[in-house]
């Protein structure tokens, strides 16, 4: 049960890179660009917009989260998806864009409570499990999220006999991707209100809450927790892996869009959702099926320090998989994708592990908030960088 409430907050990373696959055609229609290479360099600020809002934001969510528990942190920040993504469906120019991207961010603190929930909700033997299930779900929204962009945007092109020009999802044509993850945003939320506090868990009896009100004076401040060496190092590195990851992400779609004029692959909106999806699906037989078994030979820290190592040279034959044409192109690129996002999930689980294990508990919203605007500075970064590039 408490499983199933883990994928479904974690499956609110959806709208957070849904927007990808179809953000070139998204800023073509708004006739900002003057030329078709500039439309990347556009696209890039809509994609950090939500990284930036969230920078702001993800300390004072911990903060909220350790005073006043994890459950109405969460609530908040689903309830937020289902209003600012809706709104962001709507966009009729580029400052609405950005604007709804940032407010969609901002009033979001969602993944800390939902790590720090995990680390208080399972056992200390099964804590890597736990942490593996938020951090692939969260990845896997982050693949089905651009899935449902590529298959849904658009949908009066796509489906002429379903969908008139005239109507509502013709007048708004990147609406009805925004408007499936909103609902299931919804009945996240709804789901939400019956989900049990996990801050209190532990302090059962007076003793033990005048000990932790009195621990908390001395170490609670912001500041105890920047000296904590190992807090900081597994935050750097999850923020140099974060900026990454977030460049990848976008580039992957931008590149896989442009014509082969411009280096690209000529993909529509609903090819790029078929990799996306295949990755998703092969992401969800690695959690279930691989990960353990990797996880107790080599444990995730190590498991983490091979999947980086290996990254390096995967991410290097992509310019030679755009020399490819028809199967092979099809089926490299694929592979390509579950392998490198495989891998990606894995570093995410060691570096969740390392930080949740580094703070006690009254410091874990802190402690992930800390870390999620980090994070969200070097995502912002990212999207950015990579569409000017």
């Amino acid at each position: 049960m408490f499983m199933s409430y883990v994928y479904s907050f974690s499956f609110a990373a959806l709208p957070i890179s849904s927007l990808f696959p179809f953000l070139y055609f998204m800023v073509r229609d708004f006739n900002i660009a003057e030329k078709e290479e500039d439309i990347s360099y556009y696209a890039g600020f809509v994609g950090s917009a939500y990284m930036i809002g969230r920078a702001l934001t993800s300390v004072l969510w911990g903060v909220v989260a350790d005073r006043y528990g994890r459950k109405p942190v969460i609530l908040l920040g689903t309830s937020t998806v289902v209003i600012f993504n809706t709104l962001f469906g709507f966009s009729v120019n580029y400052w609405m864009a950005i604007i709804t991207r940032f407010l969609l961010g901002f009033l979001n603190g969602l993944l800390g409570p939902v790590k720090a929930y995990a680390c208080e909700l399972f056992p200390d033997e099964y804590q890597a499990l736990g942490l593996s299930a938020i951090s692939t779900s969260w990845g896997i929204g982050l693949i089905v999220g651009p899935a449902l962009g590529g298959y849904l945007a658009q949908p009066a092109e796509k489906f002429p006999s379903l969908v008139a020009p005239d109507s509502l999802f013709g007048r708004f044509p990147y609406l009805l991707p925004c408007l499936c993850i909103s609902i299931f945003a919804l009945f996240v939320t709804i789901g939400a209100i019956w989900l049990p506090e996990t801050l209190h868990f532990h302090n059962t009896n007076e003793l033990e809450l005048a000990e932790e009100k009195t621990d908390e004076k001395k170490d609670s401040t912001i500041m105890s927790l920047f000296k904590n060496w190992p807090l900081m190092s597994s935050i750097i590195v999850y923020c140099v892996f974060s900026l990454h990851d977030m460049a990848y992400t976008e580039i992957f779609s931008l590149w896989a869009e442009s014509p082969k004029s411009l280096g690209g692959l000529s993909y529509t909106t609903e090819n790029v959702g078929t990799v996306l999806s295949i990755t998703g699906v092969g992401l969800l037989l690695f959690q279930t099926a691989l990960y353990p078994i990797a996880e107790r030979i080599f444990v995730p820290i190590m498991v983490a320090r091979i999947s980086g190592v290996l990254s390096i040279p995967l991410l290097t034959t992509y310019p030679y998989i755009a020399l490819l044409s028809g199967f092979m192109l099809s089926f490299t690129l694929n592979l390509a994708s579950v392998v490198k996002n495989v891998l990606s999930i894995s570093i995410i689980t060691g570096t969740f592990i390392l930080q949740n294990k580094a703070v006690d508990q009254h410091q874990r919203g802190a402690a992930n908030g800390i870390s999620m605007t980090l994070q969200s500075i070097c995502k912002a970064i990212g999207p950015s960088c990579g569409g000017a590039l």
